[in-house]
């Protein structure tokens, strides 16, 4: 899988420093979740997204500063209502940034990133561990290492091993994590493949979907243009992107090959509408709920206005989900969360889920 960590080793084989922003931690509707990754490069293009809008422009602004100073820093953002509205979020949410600078003079740093890629390659795991000088130390220099599963190390990162064993076993096992110790704020981020599923709908099925696909290892993006509907009190754990109409064009999401789609909107003509603008993007799955004979329709109009061929429509799995006799809710959440497993595992990008 493509990811921002490629590019990031890419740069530094080449030569070439970069500044890479990592939302560290957020409550509230902040654009992206936890570990979301956008690499700057010194000429102000960009890698990833944290996010878009004024978060986003405020994080590249603040990361190209790092190539004049070489800091690496910690920097708190707040949404306002405002804020959040431009970015069709439903209200505003707060958290940390943290704006890393990685210089490509210092041979541990493209070491730790190719490693890092190694790591997702094999489905191993691994903790990137960073140290930052707090207070009366903020000027203490940074120290970074890459901690793999047989606790092998790379890099450098001058504390015990019994507290560095602490930090990669206790909540940064699963999430990124900080701990404050030595005047340093210590950043602990684990490196492991979860796969994405965006998820066109927000109806009762959806509302199914969502707690089992997160259980079996997938982040959730939840898409609607319903604010009763999309909101934290129906999927307190997905991301919510609230659009004004199905009608106009989606959102540039960042899809790679270890995302999935499910298509589960509250009518054929939204399912139509987004499939248009999904059919071609470089995803691992793409899912359309429907019956055969309302689907062999859709697919006949949208090859009369579109231009889509039949090889194009052979890649969606519609009707969706796996064929198990489903008819309630609950049932078809159970039988497309199964077909979003086989795909995964099929396609050799079972989630890296640490016990």
């Amino acid at each position: 899988m493509h990811s921002v960590y490629n590019d990031i080793a890419s740069a530094l084989n080449g030569n070439r420093s970069v500044a890479v922003v990592t939302v560290f931690s957020k409550s509230g509707s902040a654009p992206r979740e936890e570990g979301a990754k956008m690499m700057v490069r010194e000429d102000g293009t960009i890698t990833g997204t944290i996010g878009g809008g004024k978060l986003e422009a405020e994080a590249i602004k603040g990361a190209l500063e790092l190539f004049k100073t070489g800091e690496s820093v910690i920097a708190p953002f707040n949404l306002t209502g405002a804020d959040a509205a431009d970015m069709n979020m439903i209200c505003g949410g707060s958290g940390e940034l943290f704006l890393d600078y990685i210089s490509a003079d210092n041979p541990f740093n493209a070491e730790i990133y190719n490693s890092i890629l190694d790591v997702r390659k094999k489905r191993e795991k691994a903790w990137l561990i960073t140290g930052i000088g707090t207070g009366d130390n903020k000027h203490k220099r940074k120290q970074q290492c890459l901690i793999k599963q047989d606790h092998t190390m790379i890099g450098e990162f001058e504390t015990d091993r019994e507290f560095l064993a602490k930090l990669i076993n206790g909540p940064a096992k699963i999430t990124i994590h900080s701990e404050a110790r030595d005047g340093q704020r210590i950043l602990v981020e684990s490196i492991r493949n979860t796969s994405t599923v965006y998820i066109f709908g927000a109806g009762h099925v959806s509302q199914k979907v969502v707690p089992i696909a997160e259980s079996v290892g997938f982040n959730t993006v939840v898409i609607d243009d319903r604010s009763d509907f999309a909101n934290r009190e129906r999927f307190p754990s997905s991301e919510i992107v609230l659009l004004k109409s199905f009608n106009e064009p989606l959102p540039e999401f960042p899809y790679d090959d270890d995302c999935f789609i499910v298509i589960v909107t509250r009518g054929h003509m939204y399912d139509k509408t987004v499939l248009a603008q999904v059919m071609r993007k470089p995803v691992q799955y793409l899912g359309m709920i429907g019956s055969r004979s309302k689907r062999d329709l859709l697919y006949k109009t949208l090859a009369a206005e579109k231009g889509f061929r039949d090889e194009e429509f052979a890649r969606i799995h519609s009707p969706i989900g796996l064929a198990i006799k489903a008819e309630s809710p609950e049932e078809i959440a159970v039988s497309i969360v199964a077909e979003l497993i086989q795909v995964r595992a099929e396609n050799g990008r079972c989630a890296d889920r640490i016990k």
